[in-house]
């Protein structure tokens, strides 16, 4: 049936709700845009009536945005931030001038960093420590877990990043759920239309399932990754530990825990661990 255990580890995600157990893991996508939307109703978030290009740098706290910060380089992957008083804040996040939030509904975990060049679209959720790096496009309705990175020339849209999981360099990610840790090679491509006009049907090899769905991207376990330049077809699913070799167009389908693709003779090789 194609549940979510074949694919995630959610404990401590607080996406439960999200993404059920007992359902077909692509139906979080179906409720993901209701899902953020409820995060923004009822109440106001930092970045409440916030929009358009940022011209100084903006320190975010669960609360409140903290103007007139000033930034030093510290050595790591993002500058320290020290109040107007020269106070080291700790745990916030970072908003740098040249970003550009296209609207006000965005919420960033602490330490997470948005660097010039990036645009963000609401709804989008971000954990703590996460990278959203230059060139980033984020289109909105995603949901992006600790850790994850949003890398330069990278775009997503409607999708779930897992922990950790990252896409780091000229990435397209649609209509996608990345597990923990997942790692996109530069250039990777997760396809999430077809040519064909039709919802997307998914096959085990046994049973096809239809997901109902006109765009499906791919659904990658934990710890799977991709190399540089490779492409998903619509509606690939991958389970833990994949491997996807460099360059290679993937069919759709799904794919088991620890299964391998790698290029055969002008062709693909998939090997598959014994069921």
């Amino acid at each position: 049936m194609m549940e979510r255990e074949l694919f995630f580890e959610l404990e401590d995600t607080g996406l439960d709700t999200l993404i059920p157990p007992g359902e077909p893991v692509w139906k979080a996508l179906d409720t993901l845009q209701a899902y953020l939307a409820g995060l923004f109703q009822g109440s106001s978030w930092p970045l409440a009536g916030m929009t358009g290009q940022i011209d100084r740098p903006l320190a975010v706290t669960d609360r409140e945005v903290l103007d007139g910060v000033e930034l030093r380089t510290g050595g790591g992957n993002a500058p320290q931030v020290f109040s107007r008083g020269g106070a080291l804040l700790e745990r916030v996040a970072l908003i740098m001038p040249g970003a550009h939030l296209y609207d006000d509904r965005i919420l960033l975990g602490p330490g997470s960093v948005v660097e010039p060049g990036a645009l963000i679209k609401g709804p989008a959720v971000f954990g703590c420590d996460c990278e959203i790096r230059q060139g980033a496009y984020v289109r909105g309705d995603c949901w992006v877990g600790d850790g994850c990175v949003v890398g330069h020339a990278t775009e997503i849209k409607g999708s779930i990043f897992l922990p950790g999981a990252k896409a780091g360099h000229f990435a397209y990610v649609g209509d996608s759920i990345l597990g923990r840790n997942v790692n996109l090679g530069a250039g990777t491509k997760l396809a999430n239309l077809k040519m064909i006009s039709g919802t997307i049907t998914i096959s085990d090899g046994r049973e096809r399932y239809d997901t109902g769905r006109r765009k499906i991207g791919a659904i990658l376990g934990d710890r799977t990754e991709t190399g540089c330049n490779s492409v998903t077809s619509p509606g690939t699913l991958m389970g833990p530990r994949c491997i996807v070799y460099p360059g290679l167009t993937v069919p759709g389908g799904y794919y088991p825990r620890k299964s391998i693709i790698l290029p055969a003779k002008g062709s693909l090789k998939i090997l598959t661990p014994h069921r």
